[in-house]
């Protein structure tokens, strides 16, 4: 809270600056557009630039389904970091129950669903001024002075390399600048929602330019905890940028740029949703254990945002680093050199029995993180043959050393209650696990795109990449029981095996080496001005890796270093496009039909052929995603605007045969030779060792998905300002989807529909004064729901934000 206290001040300096000055100092803003396109202010529409080629070009020349939202829309839809993002995309998804347990997908791919594994990549590159941010965790940070996100749709492993097998989100920020120019924002809302911004930028010296920004977010919490009396999964967000811009002459510059951001709520607790009748005995599932500990949930209603969690919720997380830019114009081409350190330290705590049982009392895996990467390259524009030539280097340490420790009510709620060690909470109670995870990871690659304009209308564009990936992992777990004595498999006594059963030692080193060859190829015809038809494929992969959160093991607890390693994905894409452009550039169609077959798609498995069932990642036969993708915009005068987007995905496992069994169809005894599994929820049932789910869908990803939004203004004056009032709408539906990595009966997340409204009076490169409702109608949706382990039937929740509401001020100067 101090920290927005401060931001608040800065921001409400810069706010006081003359109107009359705010408006000669800065020209005309542009209308920032959610589609691959946008317009202008003029009557006959503008160009927005894009760089997702690795340089500067109409987002309607490149042969690439892409979306673009300008930084005056994320800030006007609230938008503010890439799970709201997801909002204005339809071909995005964000999952997230604490920033190390997210994922971002595109098409319905990128990252394992339900399984967070520091030896594993993921699928979607993160990229903020051309560096690349290897944690996925820096997608729930604000923000920061943010002038364009490009949202690349498909591979994009030539250009953007290994972690980009499903596409690739890159973030502008805004650059110093000769002149000197400011921007400021306070917004205030419900919820005691308090958010600023501030960015000052200009010039020191005749080659010296530096830019300045600030940024704190806070809110109270959606959820209200009976237990501490107070509201948890809170916001509380602190960015800062720094930039210098080093302009010594005229072809060449140096930007050298500082940035930290910090968050440190209360979160992130899950809800009580439903249980479901799965195969474990009836007296070890969720209705009979809880009636014997006499516990009930504050509420079953999980709209009513209720919980009784009793152990310490935190996330706190940290992340910033430095890079240094050099871009030197030779003549006949740019040579670019982006050098950059990053860092990121996870402290977290959570509730991982999900109720307000003393069940499992601590539960974290603080984590940290150094990278250190270089990326050379030349890009050279001729009038018929162009090209981008360069060499990438990375390298990657990340240390976890979490722990658990057991409670009191762990005993009878994790020991079968025929055992009479159930009776006794001390077998289990203060029993800890101590894990040290640690990871090694260095790439190096080089990568050429070549693009030849055959004719004035054709373009054939080739690409490829060489790749070396290696990783060395080690995991150990040490297991003490609540007397202090180490747990081991030596030991034959009954409540050391009790305890054993609940958290086993172990220890491993694991290693993955690997050469790669991706490649694509595009063309692209002009059939007529405004008219771009273009078909791609590409040949892309994603790394291999290693598993660090522990692996099956056989009766002596000596783990099966069978499973220690995953093997690369290996990616076949096609795809159709077409971009209309007409109307003098006031009206855009963008169309686009894909395919994408996934062969060693990493996934979370129970593999039955190693003999034991524990969930872990290996490799799924086959995936595939297809679909269609359209994008739509219109500007018939710089008074009315509107887009809508949609996209149609398919995304279906092709061939997994031994995955992980929903919860309906797991808990009871292992079928042996011989042996029919009993029905779905019959409690003690044979259950499968693994379940065929072929041709069932993928986690995360909705086959219906639209955005769409208007904004119309006219003239007006207030306050003795000539201005505009202005009105604008944007709103997103999702189709149902499914929130288990098996698709199960109780997961099924129903279709939403969210809608966010504005309006408010601006004057145009001066102030803008605006109001803001978000989620309307006040829907009730989740955001995810997730099976706590154990499979007592146990479905929790993460229900997405009620109706907000709020003020806005920000100028510009």
């Amino acid at each position: 809270m101090h920290s927005f206290v401060r931001i608040s001040l800065l921001a409400g300096s810069v706010l006081t600056a003359p109107a009359a000055f705010a408006q000669q100092a800065l020209p005309q803003s542009r209308d920032d557009r959610t589609t691959s396109v946008g317009t202008g202010d003029d009557d006959t529409g503008q160009v927005i630039v894009v760089t997702a080629r690795r340089r500067a070009e109409s987002s309607q020349d490149v042969p690439l389904a892409i979306s673009v939202v300008g930084g005056d829309h994320i800030d006007a839809t609230g938008a503010f970091n890439v799970g709201r993002l997801q909002q204005l995309t339809p071909t995005l998804q964000f999952y997230s129950s604490n920033p190390r347990n997210t994922a971002v997908n595109i098409r319905g791919i990128g990252a394992p669903f339900g399984l967070t594994n520091d030896g594993i990549e993921q699928g979607v590159g993160i990229y903020v001024d051309d560096v690349y941010y290897s944690r996925v965790a820096s997608s729930t940070f604000d923000f920061l002075d943010v002038a364009q996100i490009e949202v690349l749709r498909g591979p994009q492993g030539t250009l953007y390399g290994k972690n980009t097998s499903a596409g690739a989100i890159a973030i502008t920020t805004r650059q110093p600048t000769d002149g000197f120019e400011g921007r400021a924002e306070i917004s205030i809302g419900n919820l005691a929602f308090k958010q600023a911004k501030a960015a000052i930028s200009g010039p020191l010296s005749e080659t010296l330019a530096a830019r300045v920004a600030i940024s704190a977010t806070s809110r109270r919490g959606t959820i209200f905890n009976v237990t501490t009396d107070n509201y948890v999964n809170e916001q509380d967000n602190l960015g800062l940028r720094g930039q210098l811009a080093w302009t010594p002459r005229d072809d060449l510059k140096l930007t050298l740029s500082a940035d930290f951001s910090r968050q440190d709520p209360e979160c992130c607790a899950t809800i009580y949703v439903r249980t479901g009748a799965t195969q474990r005995d009836l007296a070890r599932q969720y209705a009979a254990l809880s009636a014997a500990q006499h516990y009930a949930v504050p509420s079953t209603d999980p709209f009513a945002r209720l919980t009784d969690l009793d152990a310490e919720l935190s996330a706190r997380n940290k992340m910033g680093g430095v890079a240094l830019k050099a871009e030197w114009d030779t003549g006949w081409g740019t040579l670019s050199s982006i050098s950059a350190w990053r860092f990121w330290d996870w402290l977290p705590a959570n509730d991982r029995d999900y109720l307000g049982l003393p069940i499992t009392t601590l539960s974290q895996n603080p984590s940290q993180q150094d990278q250190y990467t270089q990326e050379l390259r030349f890009n050279h524009d001729g009038a018929r043959v162009g090209f981008v030539a360069g060499i990438f280097a990375f390298h990657q340490t990340v240390r976890t050393s979490g722990s658990q420790a057991q409670g009191p009510a762990a005993s009878a709620w994790l020991i079968n209650p025929t055992n009479p060690l159930s009776q006794d909470p001390t077998v289990l109670d203060g029993l800890t696990a101590s894990n040290d995870i640690r990871l090694s990871n260095t790439s190096a690659a080089a990568f050429g795109q070549v693009s030849w304009k055959v004719t004035d209308a054709l373009t054939l564009q080739p690409g490829v990449r060489l790749n070396y990936d290696r990783k060395r992992g080690s995991y150990n777990s040490v297991v003490v029981n609540g007397d202090g004595q180490l747990v081991t498999f030596a030991s034959s006594d009954s409540r050391i095996a009790a305890q054993r059963a609940v958290l086993a030692p172990q220890g491993f080193e694991a290693q993955f080496s690997d050469w790669n060859v991706s490649y694509d190829f595009t063309a692209s015809y002009n059939a007529a001005p405004g008219v771009l038809g273009y078909a791609t494929y590409a040949r892309s992969f994603k790394s291999g890796g290693v598993n660090l959160n522990g692996l099956p093991a056989d009766a002596n607890g000596v783990p099966l270093l069978a499973a220690a390693s995953v093997k690369p994905e290996s990616v076949d894409h096609f795809e159709l496009g077409l971009k209309l452009e007409f109307w003098r550039s006031r009206a855009i169609v963008n169309l686009a039909a894909f395919r994408t077959d996934i062969s060693d798609y990493q996934a979370l498995v129970n593999n039955g052929q190693l003999g034991v069932l524990r969930g872990y990642l290996a490799n799924a036969d086959k995936v595939r995603t297809q679909g269609v993708e359209a994008d739509f915009s219109i500007r018939p005068s710089r008074r009315f605007n509107a887009y809508a987007n949609s996209a149609y995905t398919d995304a279906t496992y092709r061939r997994f045969v031994d995955a992980p069994c929903p919860p309906e169809l797991s808990g009871g005894t292992t079928v042996g030779e011989g042996q029919v599994p009993g029905a779905p929820g019959t409690p003690g049932g044979l259950s499968p060792a693994a379940c065929d789910i072929s041709g069932q869908r993928l986690p995360g990803v909705s086959k219906w998905a639209f955005s769409y939004g208007a904004e119309g203004n006219v003239p007006a004056v207030l306050f003795g300002l000539d201005g505009e009032a202005y009105l604008g709408i944007d709103g997103n539906y999702r189709s149902r989807f499914s929130s288990n990595p098996s698709p199960s009966a109780y997961t099924w997340v129903d279709g939403y529909a969210l809608t966010n409204l504005r309006a408010g009076f601006r004057v145009p490169g001066g102030i803008d004064l605006y109001g803001w409702v978000r989620n309307a109608f006040d829907v009730e949706y989740f955001e995810q729901l997730a099976v706590p382990s154990g499979n007592t039937g146990l479905i929790v929740g993460q229900p997405g934000d009620p109706r907000t509401w709020g003020f806005t001020i920000k100028t510009e100067f």
